[in-house]
C-alpha cells in the first residue's frame, strides 16, 4: 500500500481521521513525512488526538507523529494497528510527541 504515487495522492491523506484496527479513534491527519529521495510516505504527523488514548503522555495542543508502517489501510479513514493502543509508558513517546516502537 503505498500512498504516495503522486502530490495530490499524499495531500489527501491531510484531514482524514486515523483509527486503530480495534475502531479506537486515534487522531487527525495534519501532516504527512516523507522521505525525497525514495519518495515515500514515511510518516503521519496526527493532531486533535483522542484525550484518553494520550493522557499524561503528551501536552494538550500537541500532536504526534506516526511511523506509516503502522498504516493498515487508507480509505474514507485511514486504520493503522493497534500498536498505539498498547502503549503504556509515556517513555515510548519521544519529546516532541513522536511515537517510537
Amino acid at each position: 500500500m503505498d500512498d504516495s504515487g503522486t502530490p495530490q495522492e499524499i495531500t489527501t491523506l491531510v484531514g482524514r481521521e486515523v483509527y486503530s484496527n480495534n475502531g479506537v479513534f486515534v487522531g487527525e491527519v495534519e501532516d504527512v513525512r516523507l522521505d525525497l529521495d525514495q519518495e515515500v510516505v514515511t510518516g503521519l504527523a496526527l493532531g486533535r488526538l483522542n484525550d484518553e488514548l494520550f493522557r499524561g503522555r503528551i501536552e494538550p495542543g500537541k500532536g504526534v507523529m506516526i511511523p506509516y508502517r503502522w498504516v493498515r489501510a487508507v480509505g474514507d479513514v485511514i486504520l493503522i494497528n493497534d500498536t498505539i493502543e498498547r502503549l503504556k509508558e509515556p517513555e515510548e513517546i519521544e519529546e516532541g510527541g513522536e511515537v517510537v516502537a
